[in-house]
């Protein structure tokens, strides 16, 4: 048996690898055990085990200090400082263990000649104790394949050993540890293999990795024709080559919970943009019509899925300083996107929304778009639509992982944005192919169309696990915002639950580069006020400061553009007072455009109120946010 150790850069991680029977990792942070020992492999198809009585050849160790120029992300620099170990194994294959100051990081990586096949992988995260952890399922019920589903649930509040047998659960997974620790499991650099769900693992407190089986078979589901439906799967999980690395398994670690709302992990230890010329990549907001059923009113024309409507959208968002219009399900053919039906003239539009300098993009699902992906792309395209809703992929298999990078790089090639929705979380695809601007694998707020769940707990809950992975189109914009009491799942009038500062700080809060005003036009322009506050948020940052927060119950977050800085806080359904502290500004003079809770925001969600005051770097702000409650903030410069 072999032991090797790294430690973080700040001394305070130490991971230990053991090589013995079985390769073994532990991770510890000031002496506190994270990881308990916990065992790796990779069984390949032939039989063997990369990782079983493993024989290392030799050994590298290395300091890295580096900073990545990041691209239309929360902050402009992304620091990577970590120490590496690099484990070199008889057999053609090794391993590579990161250590930094906020988790640790593994990866296999393979040097054989000929291509393999991978029939499964062990990847376990065992704990010292039966800790409690938030847990979403993958559970969509139409699907007996449980690896089929949304990527999109609540989360479940439970102990490891209460992790529900035969189920999976998709990343990123957090798990509370003693003295206030989290871990948060997840993975990076997906590429040409299938994505790690996470399952009751080996032993009563910990989780194991689960992996969709490779696609033999698929046709069109017929139930949705859109989407492509698994119908055979092999017993393997993936064929690939045979020199390659694998994604990187990673265990995020803080010692308090805000430091999770500023996580660069999955960007760090993404592969660098592919795209030489990113010139043409503009993320921003769009006026979307899906949410609010086409139900704008007050117009001489039948609102719906056709030319005046998206003429009606594209004047609204000009008026409004919104970057862009959406055309989401109906405007083409389920079976064929190159068909489009008779109400829609698609060119008339676009030409229409240029001349008001508003770009277009289009929904679409994914068996269609693969069946004439080029096709598609060059003719849309030409036609001058800026990017495409990719929807109702619903798998993270090999062959849609390779789906993924195979969209992204065609759309690229015809400068084509992506927005990935029925999507795997994020895993740093975005870095890779940065025209990839959002990704859906989030419980957003189309639910509250149909159902009733605790959102504004979720909404505290998902900048700490889901925004871990990158970012994410919740889709927030309501306008119709109701109390725990008044709310109602209602279809083609949807509201949200909580307050309306609770919707106005989701655009400072949410990381979205493209992002979405879910409402419709005819509501909105009864809430100017609130839509020009909106507007004025920019969609990527130069710097984020995590101010406060606790796991399900608030956040606060402050980020910065050019000179301006925008402050977001939310709570759950319980009032609450806090403190923002002012003291990320520079010092000078500053005024805050800030929208509040009113007094009756807890009887009418609606209720806000609107002010300018002076502030400064010295001050430290009282802030009440209501139940549900919300409290956004633009800081400027004062001349």
């Amino acid at each position: 048996m072999k032991t090797f150790t790294i430690a973080s850069p700040d001394g305070g991680i130490e991971v230990k690898v053991i090589a013995g029977e079985k390769l073994q990792w532990t991770a510890t942070h000031r002496s506190q055990t994270i990881l308990a020992p916990s065992t790796i492999s990779l069984t390949l198809y032939s039989g063997e085990v990369l990782g079983n009585n493993p024989e290392i050849r030799n050994q590298k160790s290395e300091t890295i200090n580096n900073k990545i120029a990041a691209l239309n992300y929360k902050k402009e620099t992304v620091p990577d400082n970590y120490n590496q170990l690099r484990l070199n194994c008889k057999g053609d294959y090794g391993i590579i263990f990161r250590a930094y100051n906020d988790g640790v990081a593994y990866r296999f990586f393979t040097k054989k000649k000929d291509s393999l096949i991978v029939r499964s992988e062990e990847a376990n995260f065992n704990f010292s104790d039966d800790d409690s952890a938030y847990i979403p399922y993958s559970n969509d019920p139409h699907n007996k394949d449980k690896y089929q589903c949304s990527f999109e649930n609540t989360y479940q509040h439970i102990r490891l050993s209460q992790f529900v047998k035969d189920t999976v659960a998709f990343a990123p997974v957090l798990v509370e540890l003693a003295n206030n620790k989290k871990a948060v499991i997840t993975e990076a650099d997906l590429e040409e293999y299938p994505g790690m769900f996470l399952t009751n693992g080996k032993t009563t407190n910990g989780l194991s990795g689960d992996f969709a089986p490779y696609v033999l078979t698929q046709l069109q589901n017929e139930r949705n024709p859109v989407q492509a439906l698994v119908t055979r799967r092999a017993g393997f999980i993936a064929k690939t080559k045979g020199t390659r690395t694998f994604p990187w398994r990673i265990v995020i670690i803080s010692t308090n919970d805000k430091d999770l709302l500023n996580n660069d992990m999955v960007y760090r230890l993404a592969s660098p943009s592919r795209v030489t010329d990113v010139s043409w990549i503009r993320p921003g907001k769009v006026a979307w019509d899906w949410w609010n059923d086409w139900n704008i009113a007050h117009v001489d024309f039948r609102a719906g899925v056709n030319t005046a409507t998206y003429k009606y959208y594209a004047d609204f968002a000009a008026a409004n300083h919104i970057d862009y219009i959406l055309l989401d399900e109906g405007w083409s053919d389920d079976r064929d996107i190159m068909k489009i039906v008779p109400e829609i003239n698609l060119k008339d539009i676009i030409d229409y929304a240029a001349k008001k300098n508003v770009g277009v993009w289009l929904w679409m699902g994914s068996y269609p778009l693969d069946q004439k992906m080029e096709e598609a792309f060059s003719t849309y395209s030409k036609l001058g639509v800026r990017g495409f809703k990719i929807d109702f992929m619903d798998r993270d298999d090999q062959g849609m992982v390779e789906y993924y990078y195979r969209v992204a790089k065609t759309a690229a090639t015809h400068h084509i944005m992506v927005d990935f929705h029925g999507a795997y979380k994020p895993t740093g695809l975005q870095r890779t192919y940065p025209n990839v601007v959002n990704v859906e694998g989030v419980h957003g707020m189309e639910q509250l169309k149909w159902s009733n769940p605790d959102m504004p707990k979720f909404d505290v809950t998902i900048p700490f696990v889901r925004m871990i992975a990158g970012p994410m189109d919740y889709t927030p914009g309501a306008m119709r915002n109701a109390t725990k009491q008044s709310f109602r799942p209602i279809y083609s009038q949807p509201m949200s639950q909580g307050t309306r500062c609770h919707q106005l700080a989701m655009y400072i809060m949410y990381e979205a580069p493209f992002e979405m005003l879910s409402d419709n036009p005819t509501v909105y322009m009864r809430e100017q006020e609130s839509v020009n506050f909106i507007a004025s948020i920019p969609t990527t940052f130069d710097e984020t400061v995590a101010l406060d927060g606790k796991v399900g119950e608030y956040a606060l977050m402050a980020r910065r553009k050019a000179r301006e800085w925008y402050v977001g806080g939310m709570s759950n359904w319980n009032a609450r007072d806090v403190t923002i502290d002012l003291s990320f500004l520079k010092d000078g003079n500053y005024e805050a455009e800030i929208f509040k809770d009113g007094i009756n925001a807890d009887r009418d969600a609606t209720d806000y109120k609107k002010e300018v005051i002076k502030v400064s770097s010295k001050e430290k702000l009282n802030v009440y946010l209501s139940n549900g409650g919300g409290w956004a903030a633009r800081i400027y410069p004062s001349h």
